[in-house]
């Protein structure tokens, strides 16, 4: 595939169309100024040359080349000086310096860095403790090893096939490896055909495909009544787990370390599917507590009886009240598979019986083991709990302190200790309170509002942000044509979430998407933030933008970003944040920045050394409001064609 030509920021002509009612008091003014100009010039006998201004073209990334030229008669929308005059002369001045200066253009990466994944790099986890996994936790770059630099899309690259076609074929040229259809070729997980790549939706434990699978689970839990949405896979493989349950409207977070397995997180992610390189280690999970109505692992090699059953405890604080484990593989079933695990029965039997004994210290209820699969509950609260605890005298494994924030999980450390739930009044009281079903939960006022867990968000306050994003949704599509084409963003990225907002609304107007809701760590109420989005049948990450996201180059077609460099200011360099974003997003994404004018004017000055499109428009309240919003596209160049 050759170098595309520049594809074109569309903005609507609707929004045109709200300028040009200030055409006639702007004509008045402007006809004034040049009689008294004019007039000037005549006084002192100077001569007049007139230079015509050069046309603007900007652009929102799409396949269908569409230019939108900025000729004199039509208004630019450029803030660079004049817009900040009236309330702020310095800001002005220094808005008018920031757009007059040349922008430090940033050069392309070298090509080995394709695939780059600064807090996962391969050989800086070399230098970390092999033990219990700790070298493939996060391990950022200090600021002498960052790169400055543009990573580059490999040779060849093609925009990824629409959903849902794309939960089945990706472009090879995309995610160039071959090392998973060796391996696992006769497990069905992805094959190679022709300059495509193809997922039959098999897997380790699911021969018969990962929809039957599901069916078997479907017999045992409730998966079809919306009372589960929020659902996370350990050790996810190509994620085609989670890539069939969204069918059935559940929503699953799937991770996996970078490892031997190469790629197999960039493979869920091109197919479409909501995942992140993630290893259960030392650390946390970056999820809140009583974020997920089911947890999975199926053949995940994740060793849950070890360490004092540390792991499934972590499992447990994550999982909602009510939530349920399912397990598949070592050592279940184990007598029907012990020889092709080249495992003694006598392991396997232990094996299990250290995990049931693990379950059982957290007082999970076994729902049932039916050929390959079983499932465990985790109790609605712990009354029954503390209650048989005390009956029997053990303290084994011991209920965390409360000095430990349950929520908190931004590089904070395991325990082997159980996560205690909010208390109750009754038995059958759920704990931290119940959700309401799909999708009933995506609007209602979670939990955590009600009970008072955010500083300052009300039950009104809430529903006021829930009807202000729907608002603001509707100004994007007004502006960026894309929006009104079926299947151009998939994968979406909202670096500032707050209550999710933003992906309720694009979830209300019933966009073929999924949104990676992050919560800033260093936001205060961040945890309790998040908390509130999974409480919401959404998704998300803590994240510190200071430092690189755990996904691989080239994960999302748009990227909302929500007042995040007025919050950084003061914490690392504008530079750092956008080579990040532009890293993460895909040739010819899209970018919604929104900040004060100011903010954007700089920001601008950045991007357009960094082969980014990009057009500051008005508040979706008109253009007296100080915030503005900066669309942006990042242009079409790989590594065969970086130094045009």
């Amino acid at each position: 595939m050759g170098v595309r030509s520049a594809t074109k920021l569309h903005i609507s002509p609707a929004h045109s169309a709200a300028r040009r009612s200030l055409f006639l008091p702007l004509a008045a003014v402007a006809l004034l100024c040049s009689a008294s100009y004019l007039l000037g010039a005549w006084q002192h006998g100077g001569g007049l040359l007139f230079s015509a201004p050069s046309p603007r073209s900007v652009s929102i990334a799409t396949d269908i080349t569409c230019t939108t030229t900025l000729t004199p008669s039509t208004p630019t929308l450029d803030f660079s000086a004049h817009h900040a005059a009236a309330a702020d002369p310095a800001a002005s001045k220094a808005a008018s310096s920031a757009s007059s200066a040349a922008p430090r253009r940033y050069p392309a990466c070298p090509v080995e860095y394709s695939e780059y994944t600064p807090c996962e790099d391969v050989k800086r986890s070399l230098r970390y403790p092999r033990d219990r996994l700790v070298y493939r936790e996060r391990h950022c770059p200090s600021a002498r090893e960052r790169l400055r630099c543009l990573v580059p899309a490999p040779a060849g690259y093609r925009n990824p096939f629409p959903w849902p076609a794309s939960r089945d074929v990706a472009w090879f040229a995309n995610v160039p490896h071959k090392e998973l259809t060796v391996e696992k070729a006769v497990q069905n997980w992805i094959r190679v055909d022709g300059d495509k790549l193809r997922f039959p939706g098999g897997g380790t434990m699911f021969p018969h495909g990962a929809d039957a699978y599901i069916d078997d689970i479907g017999k045992l839990i409730p998966l079809h009544d919306g009372s589960i949405r929020t659902a996370l896979d350990t050790g996810c493989g190509v994620a085609s787990w989670g890539a069939y349950l969204l069918s059935r409207d559940i929503l699953a977070m799937s991770f996996a370390p970078r490892d031997s397995h190469e790629a197999q997180v960039q493979f869920a992610l091109e197919r479409g599917v909501p995942a992140m390189i993630g290893v259960l280690a030392s650390n946390r999970l970056t999820y809140p507590a009583r974020a997920f109505d089911m947890a999975h692992c199926s053949r995940c090699l994740i060793p849950w009886h070890l360490y004092d059953g540390m792991y499934l405890m972590e499992v447990d604080r994550v999982l909602r009240p009510g939530g349920y484990w399912i397990l598949s593989g070592p050592p279940i079933n184990w007598k029907k598979y012990w020889k092709g695990w080249e495992r003694s029965k006598e392991d396997l039997n232990a094996e299990q019986e250290a995990i049931e004994a693990v379950a059982r210290s957290l007082c999970w209820t076994k729902i049932k083991e039916a050929g390959d699969i079983a499932v465990w509950q985790k109790p609605a609260n712990h009354l029954a709990c503390k209650a048989s605890r005390k009956k029997a005298a053990t303290k084994s494994p011991p209920f965390c302190s409360s000095r430990k924030i349950a929520d908190a999980a931004w590089y904070d450390k395991m325990e082997a200790c159980v996560t205690p739930l909010p208390e109750v009044s009754g038995a059958s009281e759920v704990a931290g309170g119940a959700v309401q079903k799909w999708p009933q939960r995506l609007t209602a006022v979670p939990p955590r509002v009600t009970a008072g867990s955010l500083k300052g968000v009300t039950a009104k306050a809430f529903l006021q942000d829930t009807e202000l994003w729907k608002k603001r949704v509707r100004h994007y599509r007004a502006v960026i044509n894309q929006f009104e084409q079926k299947g151009r963003y998939r994968n979406v990225l909202d670096m500032n979430a707050r209550l999710g907002g933003f992906a309720a609304a694009l979830a209300t107007a019933n966009y073929p998407l999924w949104v990676m809701n992050m919560v800033p760590a260093v936001v205060g109420n961040s945890s309790a933030a998040l908390g509130v989005i999974y409480e919401r049948g959404l998704i998300g990450s803590y994240q510190d933008w200071c430092e690189g996201t755990s996904t691989y180059p080239r994960t999302y077609d748009l990227i909302h970003a929500d007042s995040v460099f007025t919050l950084y200011k003061n914490r690392c360099e504008m530079d750092i944040i956008l080579l990040e974003m532009d890293r993460i997003l895909r040739p010819e994404g899209t970018v919604i920045i929104r900040d004060d004018v100011d903010m954007l004017v700089k920001i601008k000055s950045v991007a357009d050394g960094m082969r980014w499109d990009s057009q500051i428009v008005d508040h979706e309240d008109g253009p007296l409001v100080r915030e503005k919003v900066l669309l942006v596209a990042k242009t079409y160049w790989t590594a065969k064609d970086q130094d045009q």
